[in-house]
C-alpha cells in the first residue's frame, strides 16, 4: 500500500523489451537514503503503478513491466528521460498523510486545461466513463501516484487544484494539455458499491 505522497522524482534511464514487456531502469533521485536502502523484491510507486525492484543500482533500481501493465497505463508511452513520480510502499507506523492507494491503476486520463487559481493552479482532467461514477466532490483520487481531493466533478471528469509545492515536488508541473495521467480511484468507492450490489441473505 501507498499514500500518494510522493517523495521523490526520478527519471527513465532506460527501457528494455523483456519477456513480453520491458525492464526499466529508474534514477530514483533522494528517495533513499543509507539509513534505508533499496531491498530487492520490495514495491516502489512508480507514477501511480506499484512495481517490484528486481535490481539495485548506484542511481536507483531495475523494475520489470509486463504487457499488460504497459496497454493499461502510461508507462508504455514513457521515453528515456522522462520524469515519474516515485513512492515507497507504506511501512506500519507511518503517517498516513494522503489517503490509502493500492498502486492498481484503475485507467489513463487526460489533462484538459489548467488556469490560474489564486496561489494554486486548478487542472480539469478526463477520465474514462467507467471511472467516473467513484470520483465525488471532497473525495480522493491518484494522479499519476500524487493523492488529490476532488474540487469538482462534470459530465466528462474532474478538477483539483494543486498548490505550488505539488507542482513544484512532482511531475504533474510539468504536464500540458492532451497529456495521459495514470488514474486510481478511491478503493473506498469501490467497496461502497459493491456492499450496494450485494444481495442480503
Amino acid at each position: 500500500m501507498f499514500t500518494g505522497i510522493v517523495t521523490a522524482v526520478g527519471r527513465i534511464e532506460s527501457t528494455v523489451p523483456h519477456e513480453g514487456g520491458v525492464r526499466l531502469q529508474v534514477a530514483s533521485g533522494a528517495l533513499a537514503d543509507a539509513g534505508d536502502p533499496f531491498q530487492l523484491g520490495e514495491s516502489i510507486a512508480v507514477s501511480g503503478v506499484c512495481l517490484t525492484v528486481t535490481a539495485i543500482t548506484a542511481q536507483g533500481f531495475h523494475a520489470d513491466v509486463s504487457g499488460e501493465t504497459l496497454r493499461l497505463t502510461t508507462l508504455g508511452r514513457r521515453d528515456v528521460g522522462d520524469g515519474v513520480n516515485l513512492e515507497r510502499a507504506l511501512r506500519a507506523g507511518d503517517r498516513l498523510g494522503g489517503h490509502l492507494v493500492s498502486g492498481h491503476v484503475d485507467g489513463i486520463g487526460s489533462l484538459r486545461a489548467r488556469t490560474a487559481d489564486g496561489l494554486s493552479e486548478r487542472f480539469t482532467f478526463a477520465a474514462p466513463q467507467a471511472l467516473r461514477r467513484y470520483i465525488a466532490v471532497k473525495g480522493s483520487i491518484t494522479v499519476d501516484g500524487v493523492s488529490l481531493t476532488v474540487n469538482a466533478v462534470d459530465e466528462t471528469g474532474f478538477s483539483v487544484n494543486l498548490i505550488p509545492h505539488t507542482l513544484a515536488q512532482t511531475t504533474l508541473g510539468a504536464l500540458r494539455a492532451g497529456d495521459a495521467v495514470n488514474l486510481e480511484v478511491d478503493s473506498i468507492a469501490r467497496y461502497v458499491e459493491r456492499l450496494l450490489q450485494a444481495t442480503p441473505a
